[in-house]
């Protein structure tokens, strides 16, 4: 009987190709941010509403992030550590499909209201680092058959047709009911992504057959678990890569701020906000699969673009008027969909694969520790002077630039 190599380029007809698989989790994708980008559109109005000032907006927006990013520090080791890839992913999106829909108790809980949103916000953004590390790692073995760039790119793109659909949604609703109705609708998107994410599962329960890279290694020594998670075997070039990443990612202002600003200096109605998102949202599905293309035709230099995309943002999408703040919003879309696609190809191909969890883990710990102090940051000096906001982004982003150059350059002579 004929044997069929598990990683050749044309599986068995039982199994999906490396691209269904790709566009699957796209599809995962797509529902699963309907819910999350649906809410993230309006957790600025949101906090506003329940009586937060712009410091405890940045500082809870900031915070969701870092959470959202620290604690993979902690999932993407549990992941290498016990294979559980499927498991840690499922647990994650389940908890955002969970606590968004909740937000609509926030304002029929009196006093509470304002901490039970915080609580509901953080733990979604919860559900982000317990799945991504383990979602980043089983779709870099589909997309490295298919090319890391166009693969991540690819996904990042359906990703964004839900972020773009998820917000308007939420307008839709808000502007014929409420603010908390369009909470509450977001759970239709969210069961359907469980779904898919479970059927995917069963098709598809080790993605590694696709990668050749993933071949049998021989066995690491036993690592002490700080260690493990702070990436202690990592190579230098990666902490490198992470740092300068991280500045882009700290000062890039959160979209809380810019819907905060939005609302309260009434710029658009409430119910227009989700709208402004779900543009930003289109524009990173466009960037995603733009730069993901180019990556893999010139390599990481093509991050380049990033330091100055961010470091304009705060002027524009901050501004008086609603033309520049749309503007702004345009650029900050094209700023994240890299950061949150090529950036992360660019990961897969600087470690070994079977660190490849841990590696998005720690990655994303060194982002969400100066994304808390950037949010936090923003805020504060948004209530302040927006001249100085602007100018501390700029000085940032030129020392993240200089690090991008200087790391890029030392892989290149390794």
């Amino acid at each position: 009987m004929a044997v069929t190599d598990p990683r050749s380029s044309s599986p068995p007809q039982h199994r999906l190709s490396a691209w269904q698989v790709v566009w699957w989790f796209g599809f995962v994708s797509l529902a699963a941010d309907m819910v999350y980008e649906g809410a993230r559109s309006m957790y600025g109005p949101i906090l506003a509403a329940l009586g937060a000032s712009g410091v405890v907006v940045g500082l809870v927006t900031g915070a969701g992030e870092a959470v959202a990013l620290v604690l993979r520090l902690v999932f993407g080791p549990v992941a290498d550590r016990t294979g559980r890839y499927w498991s840690l992913t499922i647990t994650g999106y389940a908890l955002t499909a969970i606590c968004v829909p909740l937000l609509w108790f926030a304002p029929r809980l009196g006093a509470a209201g304002l901490a039970f949103a915080i609580v509901m916000i953080l733990l979604e953004r919860l559900g982000k680092a317990v799945r991504s590390p383990s979602k980043s790692a089983l779709l870099a073995h589909a997309a490295g058959a298919v090319g890391r760039g166009r693969g991540f790119g690819l996904h990042k793109a359906l990703d964004q047709i839900g972020a773009f659909a998820g917000p308007l949604v939420v307008a839709a609703v808000v502007a014929g009911a409420s603010v908390w109705a369009g909470m509450a609708v977001l759970a239709v998107p969210g069961a359907i992504a469980m779904a898919l994410l479970v059927l995917l599962a069963v098709r598809v329960p080790d993605p590694s057959v696709y990668d050749e890279s993933a071949a049998p290694e021989s066995a690491d020594p036993p690592r002490a678990w700080f260690a493990d998670a702070v990436g202690a075997d990592l190579p230098p070039v990666f902490f490198r890569y992470a740092f300068a990443c991280a500045l882009t990612t700290g000062a890039l202002v959160t979209f809380g701020i810019i819907g905060y600003h939005l609302t309260v200096d009434n710029l658009v109605p409430v119910a227009a906000v989700p709208v402004v998102y779900a543009g930003a949202m289109a524009v990173e599905a466009v960037a995603a699969l733009l730069v993901g293309a180019v990556y893999d035709r010139v390599g990481a230099k093509v991050l380049f673009v990033v330091p100055v995309l961010v470091a304009v943002v705060p002027a524009l999408a901050l501004g008086g008027t609603f033309g520049l703040v749309l503007v702004g919003v345009a650029v900050w879309g094209f700023a994240h969909g890299v950061q949150d696609s090529t950036i992360k190809a660019a990961v897969a191909d600087l470690v070994p694969a079977h660190r490849r969890a841990t590696a998005y883990g720690v990655f994303a710990g060194i982002q969400g520790a100066l994304a808390i102090g950037g949010g936090a940051g923003a805020g504060w000096l948004y209530d302040r002077s927006l001249p100085a906001l602007v100018i501390a982004v700029v000085i940032s982003q030129l020392v993240a630039l200089l690090l991008l150059a200087t790391t890029l350059s030392r892989r290149a002579a390794a």
